[in-house]
């Protein structure tokens, strides 16, 4: 590992995964929620890169490649769904989207 402290790299995972969960409560936008997510995916993805390369071994490198293609996935299916509840009800507001109501 370079010259950084892995306390630096947990740090700012622990930042980052923190400010993802504030906005996913309290943002109510669908698509602020979505990038929240996808923050909090990332935090997730720098904390196994770290730990990897401080230990030595690439299991949690290749376990960031299955993270990022589920992250992927997600994004395609995410947005398939803010963009059909966009066209039924014309807003990404989550309080307004009751769609799953009787």
């Amino acid at each position: 590992m370079s010259g950084i402290p892995l306390n630096y790299f947990v740090f700012l995972s622990a930042i980052l995964f923190t400010i993802g969960v504030v906005g996913v409560l309290t943002r109510r936008n669908a698509i602020i929620v979505f990038m929240c997510i996808e923050l909090m995916l990332n935090s997730v993805n720098l904390s196994l890169v770290a730990f990897s390369a401080f230990h030595g071994n690439t299991r949690g490198q290749i376990l960031v490649f299955f993270v990022m293609a589920v992250a992927a996935a997600e994004a395609a299916v995410g947005l398939a769904i803010i963009i059909a509840l966009f066209r039924n009800k014309q807003t990404v507001n989550i309080d307004e989207i009751n769609i799953m109501k009787w």
